[in-house]
């Protein structure tokens, strides 16, 4: 089956005058939503099975006393996905979507089964970077946007958005339990199986990619990563994906151990998640949605930020300050209840509004660079965060946290939420 074939004329998915009707979803973009929201699940459920588990099952290989070469086999992944999304969200410009998403998803079922396989820590490092060499998730995105309007494009993000929350959540759960009875390496393989799941979701189960103006040669393609990168708005959004990816992971080398004072075993950490990522995800239904359609996209993403820099400085006090355990308890749930609610707003409009100010024939690239950000985030927050931890301890990680959020909000101010769209306009 020829992945190029199934492109078909883009039409605009609804015709229905700007009303009620312009933010609800026709049942081809729902049907989109769900399957692109699918695969990043499906991919990033092997991703979080590897991660409560990954240094203590690591160190029973050889080699696997140094916590040095354990770091690095973690963070390699995230380093290849840096250097290679805004390749994949280019490939994705000029070959299309489907093709690209399958050969990164390919890569990572590949790296998945040397993981599986590795003997030692040389070899799991192998995987762990042939892992993030399939880096697909700008051409996801850039896929959604392609096959959904700019009026429900907050909501299609959200619905992918929403499965990475859960599956991060389900992991939680599933990881201590899976690597007592099959080990990391079974992990490993499960998450290869996974893998090949997407690749059927992909050919059979996504829709048709529509036509598009594609880049016809490298210097389109260069042209239109120019235009990308000196867009201011763009630029924003960068720096926020940069921040708030970078301060989600610097906050959990403080966390866990803030649980663990107020009286909560590890293994039960998942209590505090869960709920609190469940829940963040109705309140963030019910709130962002009908404020968007109101025009108030811009409040909404500004309060996320200012309320993730609140949060930190609740940590803060619960770090300098430990109170008694039950209450503790509570103070925390309620603060990771914050955060998530924050995090999961700023999470689907951030990407919304990447494909909404790109211009159509450089969006992959632009959503390649929005995601290059983000890994540059991961590894900065771990790499950082763990350092400011020794170092300065959980009071001096939060005052950092918060600060840059703060700087964030500050650059975040003078920005325009794109307008409100009608339903009839084709957004390609």
């Amino acid at each position: 089956m020829s992945l190029s074939s199934t492109r078909t004329p883009a039409a605009p998915p609804a015709t229905a005058a700007d009303g009620p009707d312009a933010y609800r979803m026709t049942s081809s973009e729902r049907r989109a939503s769900a399957s692109l929201a699918a695969i990043f699940a499906l991919r990033m459920l092997g991703l979080f099975l590897v991660l409560p588990v990954f240094a203590l099952e690591a160190a029973r290989l050889p080699d696997g006393d140094d916590a040095a070469r354990v770091g690095l086999a973690m963070g390699l992944y995230g380093l290849t996905q840096a250097f290679l999304q805004i390749p994949f969200g280019l490939a994705s410009d000029r070959f299309g979507r489907k093709p690209t998403i399958v050969a990164g998803l390919l890569l990572f079922a590949l790296g998945s089964g040397i993981a599986a396989w590795a003997p030692d820590l040389t070899w799991l490092s192998i995987g762990r970077a042939v892992q993030g060499a399939g880096a697909i998730s700008a051409a996801v995105t850039a896929f959604l946007a392609d096959v959904t309007r700019d009026s429900v494009r907050t909501k299609a993000m959200a619905m992918v958005g929403a499965s990475i929350a859960l599956m991060f959540a389900l992991s939680l759960v599933l990881a201590p339990l899976l690597a007592a009875s099959i080990g990391l390496g079974g992990i490993f393989a499960l998450t290869c199986a996974l893998a090949l799941a997407g690749i059927v979701v992909v050919i059979w189960v996504a829709p048709p990619e529509p036509v598009l103006h594609r880049p016809s040669d490298m210097a389109q393609l260069r042209d239109g990563l120019a235009e990308v990168l000196r867009h201011a708005g763009l630029l924003r959004l960068n720096l926020g994906v940069f921040v708030l990816h970078a301060v989600q992971l610097a906050m959990w080398m403080a966390v866990p151990a803030l649980l663990v004072q107020a009286g909560l075993a590890t293994v039960d950490h998942w209590q505090v998640y869960l709920p609190a990522v469940v829940a963040s995800l109705l309140v963030m239904g019910g709130v962002l949605f009908p404020l968007e359609r109101r025009g108030m996209l811009r409040g909404v993403f500004l309060v996320a930020i200012g309320l993730i820099a609140l949060v930190q400085a609740g940590l803060w006090w619960a770090a300098a300050a430990p109170i008694a355990n039950g209450a503790g308890l509570w103070t925390l749930g309620g603060l990771m209840l914050l955060f998530f609610i924050g995090f999961n707003t700023l999470e689907a409009t951030q990407p919304s509004l990447v494909s909404r100010l790109a211009p159509a024939r450089a969006r992959g690239a632009a959503l390649g660079v929005y995601n290059t950000l983000q890994s540059v985030g991961f590894f900065v927050g771990g790499a950082v965060g763990g350092w400011l931890a020794q170092v300065h301890g959980a009071t001096g990680l939060f005052i950092a946290c918060g600060a840059a959020m703060l700087v964030w909000l500050v650059v975040a101010w003078p920005m325009q939420a794109p307008g409100r769209p009608t339903a009839g306009t084709p957004q390609r």
